[in-house]
């Protein structure tokens, strides 16, 4: 008797202790109002994102198979030829349960994101043959909720392969390598269908913050489709608001998302326009398109994919969307054997020969592909990955770091630089703005490959130009500026903050110098750098602070 009353007692306390333990408070659900998205309270929410790639739809470049298998549904029938239809089966199960865990969101969070976007194959969620619903591929979105609730990271879904596909190309797992989403009345039906669940699922999910209806639609190839594009739009929004009538829906351009002429007058509230940005220089003349459109109508913007690229362009291409209000997406959070992304799966060892297999190659045995593949699995695990530090800090403008002289801010004359005479634009990169630019020769492979820029600014006295750096911690610093004479006896100094440091004044018109600053501390937070010539004038190629 006293042992049943000590376990009631137990089971009062813990009650009581459950019910009084603080809650994270439920994320805003976020709307948008002009051109800003605003959270509960009105205040600005800026989106900074990852997408969540190979996950839920898997593409052969991210496997390190440049020939062969390219997209789901050829990667999956190798791996069924390889080691069969059963373990094939358990083999995706477990791929999905791994790659992406509450671990990858926890971390995502910790360095600085705020929202991840998983691409979605459609048949993932729905049986391809019956049209039915997966229950188990829904679980997979609702463990993903969960874990961003936890984590207070927002989730916009995005239908990277749609019925029918609506690119024609490998990324959307199309079938027959064209849009047929746009010509098969039954795919825009499954389509209406899925999108309807989604929404009717996950309406009264605040930490869900939009719904990405199609991803880069309709190549310029397919330029005789574009009239159908908005009005499947139409007929997606309209069936979503019937079950969801709050949360933003982004819709992107044609042609890899970036032609916005298919678009007319806003046809509906709560409208997020989305364009992606991959391999095009990282400057303001790039975004006039869309930022004339955001202008026109009064909506907000977002680039929706950007990455695949050196530090260089990442440094740059950030910057440039915060500087004129625009949320972004790196793309993508992992994948196998790279320096380019946040986290690098390691290769399996013989991986080689799957990729040989899916260029026609010898077959492996079965056994041979299965402890392949099992490798794969726990290589996908995050405690596994290789982190790469230099991307992430390249993303979020964070020190230590190289900055390429010319990846100045993006704010105009007298906030990002300043110049005496600002009445020529450069002839070679950032053509729309006046620093002068010269082109170089690239540095040699052997110095860090991943840096590629062949640019330098030119500065005179009384010039400068300004970049915005950030460190996480308080750290002790040098500058190193890699600079080369025009005149004799030029004077470079370094501003942060305003406060002086002096560089050791090694030049030559012959060739470049590295010259360094005295260790000096730079607190946690945000800080402005410039390079100012106080006499002379001076090439610069770069700045490292390390």
């Amino acid at each position: 008797m006293k042992r049943t009353l000590i376990y009631i007692l137990l089971i009062i306390v813990m009650g009581m202790l459950a019910c009084t333990s603080p809650k994270k408070p439920a994320a805003s659900l976020l709307q948008t109002r002009g051109q800003e998205i605003v959270d509960d309270e009105g205040r600005r929410f800026s989106i900074r994102a990852v997408g969540l790639g190979n996950w839920l739809l898997p593409e052969g470049y991210m496997w390190n198979f440049e020939e062969g298998p390219d997209r789901p549904r050829t990667i999956e029938k190798m791996i069924s030829d390889l080691i069969g239809e059963t373990q094939a089966k358990e083999f995706w199960r477990r791929f999905r349960q791994f790659y992406i865990t509450e671990a990858d969101i926890a971390r995502i969070k910790a360095l600085g994101f705020n929202t991840v976007r998983p691409a979605i194959n459609w048949r993932v969620l729905m049986d391809e043959n019956s049209g039915e619903l997966s229950k188990s591929g829904f679980q997979l979105l609702d463990n993903l909720v969960e874990w961003c609730k936890i984590h207070q990271v927002y989730v916009i879904f995005d239908m990277h392969g749609a019925p029918g596909g609506q690119t024609g190309s490998n990324i959307d797992d199309s079938r027959n390598n064209a849009p047929e989403l746009f010509t098969d009345p039954i795919a825009q039906d499954r389509l209406v269908t899925l999108w309807t669940a989604i929404a009717k699922r996950y309406s009264r999910e605040s930490i869900v913050l939009a719904y990405d209806l199609l991803n880069e639609p309709l190549p310029k190839e397919y330029q005789q489709l574009f009239p159908l594009l908005e009005p499947l739009y139409q007929r997606l929004v309209a069936a979503i608001r019937q079950v969801d009538p709050n949360h933003i829906i982004t819709l992107e351009g044609a042609h890899w998302a970036n032609d916005f002429s298919i678009f007319g007058k806003p046809f509906a509230d709560n409208l997020l326009y989305q364009f992606h940005k991959y391999w095009t220089p990282p400057d303001s003349k790039s975004l006039e398109p869309y930022l004339s459109f955001r202008t026109q109508y009064n909506v907000p913007l977002w680039e929706g994919e950007s990455g695949e690229n050196t530090l260089d362009w990442y440094w740059a291409a950030f910057q440039l969307y915060e500087d004129h209000n625009i949320g972004w997406l790196f793309w993508p959070w992992k994948k196998m054997d790279t320096e380019n992304t946040p986290y690098s799966i390691v290769k399996p060892q013989n991986w080689d020969a799957l990729v040989k297999y899916g260029q026609g190659g010898e077959k492996p045995t079965s056994d041979q592909a299965a402890a392949i593949l099992q490798e794969l699995i726990e290589n996908i695990k995050l405690e596994n990955c290789v982190y790469f530090p230099t991307v992430v800090n390249a993303i979020f403008r964070r020190i230590p770091a190289r900055i390429e002289a010319e990846n100045f801010g993006h704010l105009g004359e007298g906030i990002s630089f300043a110049l005496v005479e600002p009445d020529k634009n450069a002839a070679v990169y950032r053509t729309s703005e006046p620093v002068p630019i010269n082109e170089i020769e690239p540095e040699s492979a052997t110095r860090e490959s991943h840096h590629q820029s062949a640019y330098a600014i030119q500065l005179k006295a009384d010039e400068w130009t300004s970049y915005e750096i950030n460190s996480t911690i308080d750290q002790v610093v040098k500058l190193i500026v890699k600079v080369k004479a025009q005149t004799a006896n030029p004077n470079l100094l370094a501003e942060i903050d305003g406060q002086i440091h002096q560089l050791s004044r090694n030049y030559s018109l012959q060739s470049y110098f590295y010259n360094n600053s005295r260790p000096f501390t730079v607190t946690k937070g945000r800080h402005e750098l410039k390079l100012h010539v106080d006499e002379g004038q001076v090439l610069i190629d770069w700045i490292e602070i390390n």
